[in-house]
């Protein structure tokens, strides 16, 4: 499967109490993923029922969860979460609105 290539990285910045982590070091991967992760998060960004940084976070957690479970969905580690996560994309999918109605 073609795929767009992506190079994470995680830098851990602060401690809850605010002060510097006791390894700075940043962690950094490359992923993969069938879908333009860039343009999905200009998507969420503009539903506007997340703040922004919040949206971007969702999607890109999203994307990168929902490639790696695409590719392994043979293993009973996602089988009793994948029709949940079927479910809560496809409400994704249809917006804000849509999401807000729900209890």
């Amino acid at each position: 499967m073609k795929q767009h290539r992506y190079r994470v990285t995680v830098e851990h910045l602060a401690l809850p109490d605010g002060s510097p982590p006791p390894t700075p070091q940043p962690l950094s991967f490359e992923a993969g993923n069938h879908d333009d992760i860039l343009a999905i998060v200009a998507r969420m960004r503009q539903r506007g029922d997340l703040p922004e940084a919040d949206a971007t976070a969702l999607a890109v957690g999203l994307k990168l969860f929902s490639e790696v479970m695409l590719q392994h969905r043979g293993l009973p580690l996602f089988a009793g979460f994948t029709p949940h996560f079927k479910a809560f994309m496809q409400q994704l999918k249809r917006g804000p609105a849509a999401s807000q109605a729900l209890p």
